[in-house]
């Protein structure tokens, strides 16, 4: 990934990881993932946000041909966090003259990460939301954006070309250069927003009222594409996660956790009942599928089925790591029916249903389905039962 014009004035100058096999040491990314960093030529530049510390050689490669030899007047940090701002001490002793612009909490968190005489106080340009920066013709306004998804987050908005930097938000998995414009962008937006940002809705919709003020044509993430054209549709998409509202209200997500294949068994023909009654279903098997996949696709789905054995009395591990992470990521208003499997003592229904009720707004089916070892006729009658219920709910 080199030096990309986004405009005469504006460049990108980000790097494409290609070799990282987990962001933030958690999430896979198969086709790695970009780290987003723009400069802006006017009579004052300024450069917005540097990348992670994977990606510092070719990143000051690009950043050297986007100036052409000049210096930069400012670095604009927007997060803090260390894929983007791993490089701003680095920077600061390349440019000594560059002034850092960032807020109150910014620049705590800068002392935090760097120490206290990194970036010396009479370099720190501190503003406060809806405050101004003339850079010449263009001009960049900060708008504070809280808590998506750290405390310091802020975007800036270039009103003369009316493009929005819009830090975490809007971005995605996936390196730029393995993304052209017929991809779905939505598929690797959706798992990026749910999983890091999903957490914060409300700050989310706080942050589109805010944009919705704005006359946007371009939206310069941090992660993934520059975005361009009709902005509408991620919008709309932004407005819906952040909303926790279904993608597919009436489909279903049957997610197993099977130690011996009975449970699993059990859960696909329970799908199958489910799409005999003209239910769409995805099933994901939670043994076999990174949780940030079935976290992605509870979110997408209005109903979900839950299929887990019971083990040591307690659940089995992959389903109760899903619902640590849905209760984490603030899932609410979804309808869920329970299978459960035991031996001797099936616990599981009882168990899903405590993390459950730690939810808001989440409606369990009455009818549960009881496995003991491996599904009979009784238990297929209790499928049937469910299925109906979850079809007309």
């Amino acid at each position: 990934m080199s030096v990309k014009k986004i405009s005469d004035a504006i460049l990108g100058i980000g790097v494409d990881d290609t070799t990282i096999d987990l962001f933030e040491s958690q999430y896979p990314v198969p086709t790695g993932v970009s780290y987003n960093s723009y400069v802006i030529r006017d009579e004052k530049t300024a450069i917005l946000d540097t990348v992670d510390a994977r990606a510092t050689d070719p990143w000051l490669e690009n950043l050297a041909e986007a100036l052409g030899g000049a210096a930069p007047d400012y670095l604009v940090v927007s997060h803090m966090e260390p894929d983007h701002g791993a490089n701003i001490a680095k920077l600061a002793t390349l440019y000594p003259e560059m002034q850092v612009v960032g807020n109150a909490k910014t620049f705590l968190y800068m002392e935090q990460f760097f120490g206290a005489d990194a970036i010396a106080k009479d370099r720190r340009v501190v503003v406060k939301d809806g405050e101004s920066l003339s850079l010449g013709a263009h001009t960049l306004t900060f708008v504070f954006a809280p808590m998506v998804h750290w405390p310091e987050v802020m975007v800036s908005y270039e009103s003369t070309e009316k493009v929005l930097f819009s830090a975490d938000g809007f971005g995605r998995f996936g390196a730029v250069a393995k993304y052209d414009a017929n991809a779905d962008w939505a598929s690797e937006a959706r798992r990026y927003f749910l999983n890091i940002v999903g957490k914060y809705g409300p700050q989310v919709q706080a942050l589109l009222k805010k944009a919705a003020a704005l006359d946007i044509q371009t939206i310069c993430p941090l992660h993934g594409p520059v975005l361009t054209g009709d902005l509408s549709k991620y919008l709309a998409y932004y407005d819906m996660w952040s909303s926790y509202k279904a993608e597919e209200p009436e489909k279903v997500l049957v997610a197993s956790a099977s130690i011996h294949g009975h449970t699993r068994e059990a859960a696909h023909l329970m799908a199958e009942k489910l799409r005999a009654k003209g239910a769409k279903v995805v099933e994901m098997d939670l043994t076999r599928t990174d949780v940030s996949y079935a976290v992605t696709e509870a979110f997408r789905c209005g109903k979900i089925v839950l299929a887990c054995a019971t083990y040591d009395g307690f659940l089995f591990p992959p389903m109760e790591n899903l619902l640590a992470h849905l209760k984490t990521k603030n899932f609410q208003s979804r309808t869920v029916g329970l299978m459960e499997n035991g031996t001797w003592a099936p616990m599981a229904a009882k168990l899903m249903r405590a993390e459950l009720e730690g939810m808001k707004n989440i409606t369990v089916c009455e009818n549960v389905v009881t496995i003991r070892s491996a599904a009979n006729d009784a238990a297929k009658a209790q499928m049937d039962a469910l299925a109906d219920e979850l079809v007309l709910k």
